[in-house]
């Protein structure tokens, strides 16, 4: 696959798509470390520092820092991914949505203008709630004026990252938001590495500082190669196609398979539960509120959320809260599945086009055995996603390095799925490019 990816740079078409992708990205750093005018970066800094709560963190690393810093693409792509999930969730309750989702690429296209005036006002709405929110602390200036200036400042920041995306996925290598995303937590890794040397292998002597740095490599290495079999490993149901009389051809009979991923949910289930578990958190600290040293039941539950305050031996009481984190995992894996996978119309859609699983009859049977599988394939699925978010969260409480090490948890699911994709898709031009090459010879 690598050997492919550097014979890309022969193909001058591909080697284009690629050169085109690193100068978005670029112009897409460099934006990251231009200051929003009228903004207090000290206190920004300061606050950002103070907060303990891991969603936070975890914005952080998915903006590029680009957060912590208050630049221009603060808010980056998340109004973006945001929105992309709300209508994705509204297609299934509205029905002009879903009729507009199979009516190929018109609707596609439908689609995805909703979804960009749905970002715009996100970007607007958060922008400008910030402003608000922190009063005068956060701007030097604080103004109606000046509040109405950062937002419309952010808002297009994030749409000017939301058209770069688009740009790279039809003129780069596809997947644009993605690779930004992608490049917005590899941006950390740096930090993270100084982290872990600092932590574990700077403190100790040359032996157990090299035993150290032997382990966190191995430990990395078997998460990627765990992270890589959850996100390709798939069940694929056998399909058999039966024989139909057109004219005087004969035609079907063939046979085909319906590929259902393990981890059919992806990172959403973890984002969600930290989501959720933050909010407490968060309002609490608008109020004024100190979480990390409570002093009544209320303040104790509220850092019983906290993902920083489990697993820490000191304080075992509140990791009470991971068995909450644990639950939400589940309930929002097959929350999910359940919105994006629908074993009865891909029964029916079989049924119509002359297909059974074989063994299995049409219909209500079909729909009950791909469901069976279904439910067994995301148990195990948001089981693997667990051990992987759980890595972190642990290494937090015992250690205090910190939750959002861009290696670990959700941030290697979206590294090792973005890079996977992003190379099948790069072999699929060179694929094409080949076949082209091959017919004009």
């Amino acid at each position: 696959m690598f050997r492919n990816i550097l014979n890309a740079f022969k193909i001058k078409d591909v080697r284009k798509r690629i050169v085109f992708t690193l100068l978005m990205i670029v112009i897409v750093r460099l934006g990251n470390q231009i200051v929003t005018p009228g903004i207090n970066t000290e206190w920004v800094k300061a606050w950002f520092q103070s907060m303990s709560n891991s969603a936070f963190n975890f914005f952080n690393v998915i903006t590029g820092s680009s957060f912590s810093t208050m630049s221009i693409f603060a808010l980056n792509i998340s109004p973006y991914i945001t929105s992309s999930i709300i209508v994705q969730l509204l297609t299934i309750a509205i029905p002009r949505l879903e009729e507009l989702s199979k009516e190929g690429e018109e609707g596609k296209k439908t689609i995805n203008k909703i979804t960009r005036y749905l970002t715009i006002a996100l970007a607007m709405i958060q922008a400008v709630s910030m402003a608000i929110g922190f009063g005068s602390s956060y701007m030097t200036n604080y103004t109606w004026y000046n509040v109405i200036f950062v937002g419309l400042i952010m808002t297009a920041g994030s749409a000017a990252l939301m058209w770069l995306g688009e740009r790279i996925t039809e003129k780069g290598i596809g997947n644009g938001i993605s690779i930004l995303l992608l490049v917005n937590i590899l941006s950390g890794l740096p930090t993270d590495f100084a982290t872990l040397y600092n932590t574990f292998v700077k403190p100790n002597g040359i032996t157990v500082g090299i035993i150290a740095a032997v382990l966190i490599l191995a430990l990395i290495l078997a998460l990627v190669v765990f992270v890589i079999y959850l996100q390709d490993g798939e069940r694929r149901v056998p399909v058999q196609y039966a024989k139909k009389l057109q004219g005087r051809r004969m035609m079907g009979g063939q046979s085909s398979n319906i590929p259902i991923k393990v981890n059919t949910a992806g990172v959403i289930p973890v984002i969600f539960a930290s989501s959720l578990l933050s909010i407490p958190a968060l309002i609490a600290s608008f109020a004024g509120l100190n979480v990390s040293n409570p002093t009544n039941v209320g303040g104790h539950i509220i850092k019983g959320l906290s993902q920083n305050s489990w697993f820490n031996f000191k304080e075992p009481i509140y990791t009470l809260g991971f068995l909450l984190y644990l639950f939400l995992l589940v309930v929002f894996a097959y929350f999910y599945t359940s919105i994006t996978f629908n074993p009865t119309e891909v029964a029916n859609n079989m049924k119509k086009n002359g297909g059974f699983v074989p063994g299995i009859r049409p219909g209500k049977p079909t729909s009950d055995y791909l469901n069976k599988i279904l439910n067994s394939l995301v148990f195990i699925g948001v089981a693997g996603l667990a051990i992987v978010a759980t890595i972190p969260i642990v290494l937090t409480g015992i250690f205090g390095v910190g939750s959002s090490l861009c290696f670990f948890g959700t941030s290697l699911i979206i590294i090792v799925g973005v890079i996977l994709e992003t190379l099948k898709q790069v072999e699929s031009m060179m694929t094409v490019r080949s076949y082209k090459g091959f017919l004009n010879n």
